[in-house]
């Protein structure tokens, strides 16, 4: 084998060669190929979609994350960020995109993510005029709120499904069990980068108990085929107004935690900041492979913060070691007996490994407002639009004032409401609030010190320790693959 200086890992265009290259892009499928396809299950289930069906939108799953990857890698016109972001299919949506598919039918989710891409697309391209006003406290609670919402989602995966005539009964408590406890005790007990496996150790031995008590449907694998094409277009999008404002506004959401992914991934990887055309890019890519994603039946893609964190553990940044893992899910796009193999799986054993990886969204909310500081003003946005948007829709009646077409978007849609009470309050609340002047004499004496920083050395304590900070808690979603 080619001999090589690893001192070219990290770099972002360094010579690496192509077998060396391979264990880091598996790396990179690993952290989060669980967190990639659990979306599909979760919101195919919810609309009804045969096995048949599942598998193959899971096929289109692998597919578009492996060329959305690619694209964020190597950048095409002005889409993509030339950064290592890896991409997949985003649970930012799964709420939303579950009400949609239950209210309208999937035809009108796709139409939908395919109207919300191309904004999001469009906003992206000209993301210097409007990102400023998405601070890092509306990203945080917007990630936060996002992880109460799927809390639901993953307890109805863990009693069997909604609608299942099995629902809550002992096998189904059972195999969530299984795989809940199997997750935990991988956490605990494995050591270094192995912890990013601990979702998929879950689900292997969920899966292996569910075939010992018969709960596995095997029918699906004398019908696979060796090798197929990824479905194009499989449905006929209907444009439903209601349906897509709601999807458009967690396009909005899903563009703030672009912004902190992105940024993370400058400042862990490059220790730099991120410049304005390598955000540009990034929200671009986000929208517009999210389109495409919906011509193959498939839902949002978005960048995946797990990744973000792999990469600050291993400092590996080079662009041709991660294409590497993107080039083999590309691959696996056409194999429909991994989509058969995922399909499945057991919604209990699928509901264990996923209630702690909402959990695991709700944690990384707060650290994200700890990381934008527990200023009184950050405490206020946080508070107001928590309470508002998570209190509220629990209280669906009490948008009964509203037109119906806005009460389909927010009456059950927490992560709405919070995005747009964080952005209001964020936009009219003073720049500065005091109680007795100390939070003023805390920011002046920060800024003291920081200058006092710069004249000794050139930089301040604060700034070295904010690659730490990231990389204890990457940025914003998608974040699940590990417990």
């Amino acid at each position: 084998m080619k001999q090589f200086d690893h001192a070219e890992l990290y770099k972002l265009d360094g010579d690496v060669p192509l077998l060396r290259s391979v264990p880091y892009g598996v790396q990179h499928i690993l952290a989060m190929f669980v967190a990639n396809l659990a979306p599909i299950f979760i919101v195919a289930g919810v609309a009804g979609l045969d096995g048949g069906m599942t598998g193959s939108l899971v096929q289109s799953a692998m597919l578009i994350a492996g060329v959305g990857t690619l694209i964020q890698l190597f950048p095409l016109w002005r889409l993509g960020s030339g950064l290592p972001i890896v991409m997949g299919i985003s649970f930012t949506f799964v709420t939303v995109l579950c009400g949609i598919a239950a209210t309208y039918g999937y035809n009108a989710a796709i139409g939908a993510i395919m109207a919300g891409g191309i904004v999001e697309g469009v906003l992206g391209l000209f993301a210097k005029y409007w990102r400023r006003i998405i601070s890092p406290i509306v990203a945080a609670v917007v990630v936060t709120a996002i992880g109460f919402s799927l809390l639901n989602v993953g307890a109805a995966s863990f009693g069997g499904g909604n609608g299942a005539p099995d629902f809550g009964s002992p096998q189904n408590i059972a195999l969530g069990s299984i795989a809940l406890v199997s997750c935990l005790v991988f956490q605990v007990a494995a050591k270094g980068k192995t912890k990013q496996l601990s979702v998929l150790f879950g689900l292997v031995v969920g899966y292996i108990a569910a075939l010992l008590m018969g709960a596995v449907d095997l029918s699906g694998f004398a019908q696979a085929k060796p090798l197929a094409l990824p479905q194009f277009m499989p449905f006929t999008p209907e444009f439903e107004p209601s349906a897509i404002i709601a999807v458009t506004l967690i396009f909005l959401v899903s563009a703030t935690e672009t912004i902190g992914d992105t940024s993370a991934i400058s400042m862990v990887g490059l220790r730099r900041e991120v410049r304005e055309k390598e955000l540009s890019g990034s929200i671009a890519c986000d929208g517009f492979v999210s389109s495409l994603s919906a011509c193959f039946g498939c839902l949002p893609i978005t960048s995946f913060s797990q990744n973000v964190g792999l990469v600050a553990m291993t400092k590996v940044v080079n662009r041709k070691a991660i294409a590497t893992g993107a080039v083999i899910m590309i691959a696996a796009g056409f194999l429909p007996i991994i989509g058969v193999a995922f399909s499945s799986l057991p919604e209990a054993v699928l509901g264990g490994c996923t209630i702690m990886m909402f959990g695991n969204i709700i944690v990384s909310g707060f650290q994200m407002i700890a990381r934008a500081g527990f200023t009184q003003r950050n405490i206020l946005i946080a508070a107001l639009s928590l309470s508002i948007g998570i209190g509220f829709t629990q209280v669906s009646d009490i948008f009964v004032l509203l037109p119906e077409m806005l009460r389909n978007v927010f009456a059950d849609n927490c992560v709405a409401v919070v995005f747009l009470v964080a952005v209001v309050a964020n936009l009219a609340l003073p720049k500065t609030i005091s109680i007795d002047g100390a939070e003023l004499a805390g920011e002046a004496a920060q800024q003291q010190a920081d200058e006092s920083a710069e004249a000794a050395g050139g930089h301040s304590p604060a700034a070295e320790s904010v690659p730490d900070a990231v990389c204890a808690a990457p940025a914003g979603k998608d974040r699940g693959s590990s417990v």
